[in-house]
């Protein structure tokens, strides 16, 4: 609910023509929260970091339904030797073992073992660093998606970037701090920023749904009213002056307003963001030989080829979380089929984006950071399908300071449970929050009588991924 002394969408709307209008309502759902935000300075204003940081930004990938990791990044040749046996495992739950049908090679100077469905992906494995002991509470996709994103499935909690975002703010003042392309319909709380003020929340691009980024066009991902159609910018400047003035009249009269300073903000902001969003989407401007690198060219790549080029750009101008999402993972049947199709729609956009991010030197200081909400049985499903496994699985991270071409943790003989190495989520997000220069049990907010972190009451560092 917006404070009282906010306007209304309605007054919003009115007082302001379409372009300024609908932006500036976007930028006011960010600015609700105005009187919690930090004391001194504006809440978006670069902060220092605990320690000094390792990463500068995150690019999280976020693969909804849970990819699975022994067919992907996790090799288990026993698994393999099994395959076809009556499982005697509790892995195996009674089930027949399925060894992963795709070759695994080890890849890079380093070696690691890559399954031969992410060719591309392979080629960048000495900037990999494989997570292999991860797991999580709960193997159901709703709650285990909320705690990946905010750390707790039961409570409504501040996302991971909206606690980046918080800790250490933006270094564009022009653009949102965390940007989310094709959240997904639904999963707001993923980009949310619950008790935290509504500024740290993630923006959305585009609606949701893996093809929703058509090929060929990049409209999905405009802002509607981005242009004004009825002002041109120097009417919208008067305008905005003199509504700005009215605003500010107010402001001197009552002292203190903190709705009134976040209706200020909101509107030179949004003003602000007409410039610079048109010229930073428009990807028309990459030469060709960079769009071919993230496999923009009408096929199965395009879609997310453009969420990783932008990714980038946004990267490039001092956002400091980019999420991108990917779905359909969830390979109950038909893995044979559906897993490869998945896999070439992602394998050469993020091959480039990593490419792309190292040529420009901002690999150094990007943490790229690739995972899904859990992880798939050894055991088959229907002949030709996993089910659901939260007690082992794989992520990755690239860049932002972590070795290169080095595996941490490991699963047992078949890839069920995690038995080295093991990476909760807890800490997962503390390992994350340390690469930015954070202290996860330092980075806390005040609310409802006690100081809440990411972590909760949980989370250990993995130092020893650092370089």
């Amino acid at each position: 609910m917006f404070p009282p002394q906010l306007y209304t969408r309605r007054e919003i709307l009115k007082s302001v023509s379409s372009g300024v209008g609908y932006l500036a309502f976007a930028a006011l759902a960010h600015q609700q929260a105005r009187a919690e935000a930090v004391a001194g300075g504006k809440p978006l204003d670069p902060k220092l970091p605990h320690f000094k940081a390792r990463a500068k930004r995150v690019i999280f990938l976020s693969m909804q339904g849970a990819p699975s990791h022994i067919d992907t990044f996790d090799y288990k040749p026993q698994l393999a030797k099994d395959h076809g046996k009556a499982g005697r495992t509790a892995g195996a739950r009674g089930g027949t073992l399925m060894g992963s049908k795709w070759e695994f090679k080890q890849r890079g100077k380093s070696g690691l073992w890559i399954s031969e469905l992410f060719p591309n992906v392979a080629r960048m494995a000495d900037e990999l660093c494989m997570l292999n002991g991860m797991h999580t509470d709960i193997p159901n996709h709703p709650q285990a998606q909320v705690q990946m994103h905010t750390g707790s499935f039961q409570f409504v909690r501040p996302s991971l970037g909206a606690w980046t975002l918080y800790g250490l703010g933006t270094e564009n003042a022009n653009l949102p701090g965390f940007v989310a392309l094709n959240p997904g319909a639904g999963n707001a709380q993923h980009i949310g920023s619950a008790f935290l003020p509504a500024i740290y929340q993630g923006t959305p691009f585009g609606n949701g749904g893996r093809r929703r980024f058509a090929r060929g066009g990049n409209q999905e991902v405009r802002i509607p009213n981005i242009k004004n159609p009825n002002l041109t910018k120097d009417q919208q400047r008067a305008q905005l002056d003199f509504i700005q003035k009215l605003n500010e009249e107010k402001l001197r009269r009552e002292q203190h307003q903190p709705g009134v300073e976040g209706v200020i903000e909101s509107y030179e902001l949004a003003f602000r963001m007409q410039d610079e969003l048109p010229e930073l989407m428009d990807i028309n401007r990459e030469s060709k030989e960079t769009l071919d690198l993230y496999g923009i060219d009408g096929s199965e790549t395009d879609g997310f080829g453009r969420q990783c080029l932008l990714a980038r750009r946004f990267a490039e101008e001092g956002v400091r979380f980019v999420e991108l999402t990917h779905g359909n993972w969830d390979h109950h049947r038909n893995l044979s089929q559906d897993l490869p199709a998945r896999c070439r729609e992602i394998d050469k956009p993020i091959a480039g984006l990593l490419e792309d991010l190292k040529r420009r030197d901002m690999l150094k200081d990007t943490l790229v950071v690739w995972a899904g909400e859990f992880g798939r049985t050894p055991h088959a499903q229907g002949g030709d399908g996993r089910d659901h496994n939260n007690k082992g699985y794989t992520t990755w991270m690239a860049g932002g300071g972590v070795k290169g071409g080095f595996s941490y943790g490991a699963t047992d003989e078949y890839g069920y449970e995690a038995v080295d190495g093991r990476l909760h989520i807890h800490d997962w997000h503390a390992t994350i929050l340390h690469a930015l220069g954070l202290d996860h049990e330092k980075l806390t907010y005040r609310h409802a009588g006690r100081d809440f972190r990411l972590t909760d009451v949980h989370g250990n560092v993995a130092h020893d991924i650092f370089a």
